[in-house]
């Protein structure tokens, strides 16, 4: 079945033309890389996915496993339950400074307890067995009582990662996750992605602005320009002759390389620890 299914979606904002009649799917379990240079339409698409952004009235569709998220510009009765199956890792953490790393994680359960108990911050010590075992997951157990503001950019984002296993989350959307770190942390991040994608078979779909990181990280990549999809295919297809077929000038910036991969301590992998009981 297919995790994600985009149908002639087509968005404008004024004369501009951000996602252009764009059609593809993702099988559950894959991990999938949308590249593309600034301005591509890549976050646009990633929002209509998510069901943040309604597309332009027409044939545009947005399935998540098999059952409409918003059709024709109007949100469907039922994407807020889908909704639940969707884990967004934005480019800035999308995390409260001030509270707790492990507060921030628990909000990953919010769509799944009474109003009440979101509202007061009541979690009961399963949930929170569960952000911990989480954050130990992704190699950031030991922050959970700090605040948020405390953590390393690295760190929030594998924290943010971390709140998406708690949601129990069955596609993660990742938009640029990576832009803000630096490349030893963003390793980590892609990396972290990818146990996740392999280990618990969660649809990844994340978005890139360097092309190294779809070769290394992610079998398949989606291409976009000028809202369009340019390139669906293998990863491996992606030569630097190729990208400058499809991008000319700007290809430099997807092309930019990376810097030396540096020795460090991997996330934790299920199994024996914690994380084997999360959903």
């Amino acid at each position: 079945m297919a995790a994600i299914a985009v149908h002639q979606l087509t968005k404008r904002f004024g004369r501009k033309t951000a996602v252009d009649r764009v059609s593809f799917s993702v099988d559950e379990g894959e991990m999938v890389a949308l590249i593309g240079a600034s301005g591509s339409g890549k976050s646009t698409l990633m929002r209509h996915i998510a069901g943040l952004e309604r597309s332009d009235p027409g044939a545009s569709r947005v399935d998540l496993f098999g059952c409409c998220m918003q059709s024709h510009g109007k949100v469907r009765r039922g994407a807020r339950h889908l909704r639940r199956n969707v884990g967004v890792v934005f480019q800035q953490f999308n995390l409260v400074s001030r509270l707790p790393v492990m507060t921030n994680v628990l909000t990953g359960v919010l769509g799944g307890i009474p109003a009440w108990r979101g509202t007061l911050g009541l979690f009961n010590g399963a949930e929170k067995a569960r952000a911990q075992a989480a954050l130990t997951r992704v190699g950031v157990g030991h922050t959970a009582r700090q605040r948020a503001s405390t953590l390393s950019v690295g760190q929030q984002q594998r924290a943010a990662i971390a709140r998406t296993l708690v949601q129990g989350a069955r596609v993660i959307l990742a938009d640029e996750p990576v832009a803000s770190l630096d490349p030893a942390s963003a390793r980590l991040v892609m990396e972290t992605l990818a146990a996740i994608n392999t280990d618990d078979g969660i649809t990844v779909l994340v978005s890139l602005h360097q092309v190294e990181f779809a070769r290394q990280y992610c079998p398949r990549t989606i291409a976009l320009r000028d809202g369009a999809v340019v390139f669906d295919g293998p990863s491996t297809a992606l030569t630097d002759s190729f990208l400058a077929e499809l991008y000319g000038d700007a290809s430099r910036d997807l092309l930019a390389p990376l810097a030396p991969a540096e020795t460090h301590a991997a996330p934790a992998r299920p199994g024996a620890g914690a994380y084997a009981g999360i959903a």
